[in-house]
């Protein structure tokens, strides 16, 4: 069989899911994932059924529906005081991991340097040296988790090409 890339290494089993499995067999309730231990209301699944029925039963342009990019940025717009273009300033993804990962590779070359604050979700140090750039670690100090200034100001020295903010 061919070796697969070396990139794949970056990927590895998520905390997440293993912390999962140990809920799992210690019979504990699982907050690692969202799971939750009840149906959606039937009216939304009710309104499911019928908008499946609607069509189009097409796959989208690569940037999203263009019905519903235009009511995200009329939403999002409201949400920011000002007029969003759906056509050159919304983009739709299958989700979070693949806009971090499409958005990285958009703004980055390989080498480029990336400031990632720390703690970090788990994907975002795989992310960056997928895409062959180099993360700078700048730490949250617990307990407010706020970060040094100097040490922000140290990052910025390194020339960065990002910095990558997470903000629930």
């Amino acid at each position: 069989m061919q070796e697969l890339s070396r990139k794949t290494k970056y990927f590895t089993d998520s905390v997440i899911r293993r912390m999962t499995r140990i809920a799992i067999d210690c019979g504990a309730i699982n907050l690692a994932q969202g799971f939750p231990d009840f149906d959606p209301p039937k009216a939304m699944l009710d309104r499911l059924a019928e908008v499946a029925h609607e069509g189009p039963h097409q796959y989208p342009i690569t940037m999203g529906a263009p019905n519903f990019r235009q009511a995200l940025a009329k939403k999002c717009g409201r949400f920011m005081g000002r007029t969003l273009d759906p056509n050159t300033e919304m983009v739709v993804t299958i989700g979070s991991t693949e806009a971090m990962v499409d958005t990285i590779f958009a703004l980055t070359n390989p080498g480029d340097k990336i400031v990632m604050f720390s703690p970090y979700f788990e994907n975002y140090h795989a992310q960056a040296l997928f895409a062959d750039c180099t993360p700078i670690y700048v730490p949250l100090i617990p307990p407010a988790f706020r970060f040094d200034p100097n040490v922000l100001e140290d990052a910025f020295k390194q020339h960065p090409k990002a910095i990558l903010i997470c903000n629930p």
